[in-house]
């Protein structure tokens, strides 16, 4: 009897198990890392194990040896899934794992780093070995019976066997996000969010896809889609190590090898270059970037400057510590040419990065608060600079209580590289969405009403549609003195209805009427009844 083909189901429900393995036992935004590790170590094993198996088929002794270590990864057998499941009641279970995982990255160079801050062993996190053994051995049976062998994964039509154990991976980043609230922000995306962006920048064959605060990286993988994974460069950038490892370990296993995802500050320290140390130019850029990040210039601070004041003592000088400004010549790739951003809100930091990251023909679309439209100072200078280099394109409004980590509306700002108009499109969506668990959602039918109308914009054809959309021309941006605020716009507001005041009174004296002929009656029945 044949073995039962593996579905999108069955690896869902293995991660529910894995995650509910832990759930009573540390935060969702720390056991995410271990549920999403074990799976890729599954994942990793099952292909491995496969792929010896049909190479088994045709070679033999040295032959085979050498075909063996010609596979995109090779596992000994002290780093497999397997051997893990076997000793899963060792004393030092845990000490095992992280073995493995650091023996995987080791033994491959594409790997090299992916585990990145995982910790199997630690106490700080999955407590001494009386709380942490059960937990792993828990989790090892959890995906025990879970075959991830290509060859045994149910696809569908147009479905590679990546395809489905890549989107289960990003199923649970997203359910990760939803029980890790606030703290989720940085590493996901709303799936229709992304699916806005993506369709707005539309990638072609040959492009090169950007995301510069990378997080898990779905976002990058669905933009990046549109014009085929194996057709465009796909380049990420992200600060937190944990993320990092999300987002690598679900290129990999959605089949993407040669993805550069770089490990960093993409403010103070830019990882993707040129061969001349410029900026590389991307064609097609994402950002769900942080909002208002406090002190984001702090990585350019050469630091140990003192005043000549006196004071304490400080690095063998007498003097107060000199207070750090952020300064356009602190900045070797000139983004802040056109203004430096407060340092207390990175929102424009961010933007200014994917503008200048931006190539001759370059779309982003970019998730910001509405504060990036509206406030003034040095934000207001920087936006008047901005679009008097006619480079945005459209506003998006989007709901309220959309985001993992905030309930603020959130909006995409659309830049574009060669526009043949200077109108900037004006989109209204905040009152489409349903409700979902405790989260709003956008539905498909939400999705496609703003990239139906982004694309007429971006055709020349008309968008005026009440309450919803409007193409703003310059003369009307400049008169609104470069605020970009909605609702200066888009006019939402929905008058009062007048209310008929003799109608109103003619529908009280009728209920008078009635209440009389009701108690009247009222009375007749209780005499009856002698009350």
């Amino acid at each position: 009897m044949a073995n039962k083909k593996t579905t999108f189901e069955d690896i869902k429900n293995a991660l529910w198990a894995g995650a509910n393995t832990f759930r009573d036992n540390i935060d969702a935004s720390n056991y995410k890392d271990y549920v999403l590790s074990m799976l890729f170590v599954k994942y990793l094993s099952d292909t491995f194990e496969e792929s010896v198996e049909n190479l088994k088929k045709e070679y033999e002794g040295i032959r085979l040896e050498r075909q063996i270590d010609n596979l995109p990864f090779v596992l000994r057998e002290e780093h497999t899934f397997d051997y893990l499941l076997k000793n899963k009641y060792a004393v030092d279970i845990g000490t095992k794992i992280s073995e493995a995982l650091t023996g995987i990255e080791s033994s491959n160079s594409i790997l090299g780093g992916i585990f990145r801050g995982i910790d199997f062993n630690s106490e700080n996190n999955l407590g001494k070995k009386e709380q942490k053994n059960p937990i792993l051995r828990n989790l090892l049976d959890d995906f025990a019976d879970l075959d991830l062998r290509p060859s045994n994964i149910e696809t569908n039509e147009n479905q590679v066997p990546a395809d489905v154990v890549g989107d289960a991976y990003e199923y649970m980043i997203g359910e990760f996000a939803t029980m890790a609230g606030k703290k989720a922000g940085s590493f996901f995306t709303p799936q229709q969010v992304s699916e806005i962006m993506a369709q707005i920048v539309a990638p072609q064959e040959s492009d090169r896809v950007y995301d510069p605060t990378c997080g898990s990286g779905s976002l990058l993988i669905r933009a990046a889609r549109k014009g085929g994974l194996d057709k465009v460069s796909i380049y990420g950038q992200e600060v937190n190590n944990s993320a990092i490892s999300m987002a690598r370990m679900n290129m990999f296993i959605h089949d993407i090898k040669d993805a550069h995802i770089a490990w960093g500050d993409t403010l103070a320290n830019p990882q993707h270059l040129d061969s001349d140390g410029n900026l590389m130019k991307f064609d097609c850029i994402v950002a769900n970037m942080p909002f208002s990040k406090d002190k984001w210039a702090e990585g350019f601070n050469p630091g140990g400057e003192v005043s000549t004041d006196d004071g304490e003592e400080l690095n063998g000088k007498k003097g107060k510590k000199k207070e750090f400004k952020m300064e356009p010549a602190l900045d070797r790739h000139h983004r802040f040419d056109v203004g430096v951003p407060p340092t207390s809100k990175g929102d424009w930091a961010f933007l200014l990065h994917m503008i200048n990251s931006m190539s001759g023909n370059g779309r982003v679309a970019a998730v910001a608060p509405h504060g990036v439209l509206f406030r003034g100072a040095g934000e207001g200078r920087i936006r008047q600079a901005v679009i008097e280099k006619n480079l945005i394109d459209a506003v998006i409004g989007l709901p309220e209580n959309l985001f993992y980590g905030t309930s603020i509306p959130a909006c995409v700002v659309v830049f574009k590289k060669g526009r043949t108009t200077t109108d900037i499109l004006f989109v209204d969506a905040s009152k489409d969405f349903s409700k979902e668990k405790s989260k709003n959602k956008l539905s498909d039918d939400d999705v496609k009403k703003i990239v139906d109308t982004y694309k007429a914009f971006t055709k020349g054809e008309s968008v005026e549609y009440d309450k919803y959309s409007h193409s703003a021309p310059l003369t009307e941006i400049q008169e609104n003195e470069y605020n970009l605020n909605i609702p200066r716009y888009v006019d939402t507001f929905d008058e009062e209805k007048i209310i008929d005041i003799e109608a109103i009174n003619s529908e009280i004296a009728i209920i008078k009427v009635q209440i009389a002929e009701v108690e009247a009656q009222m009375e007749t029945y209780m005499k009856e009844l002698g009350i």
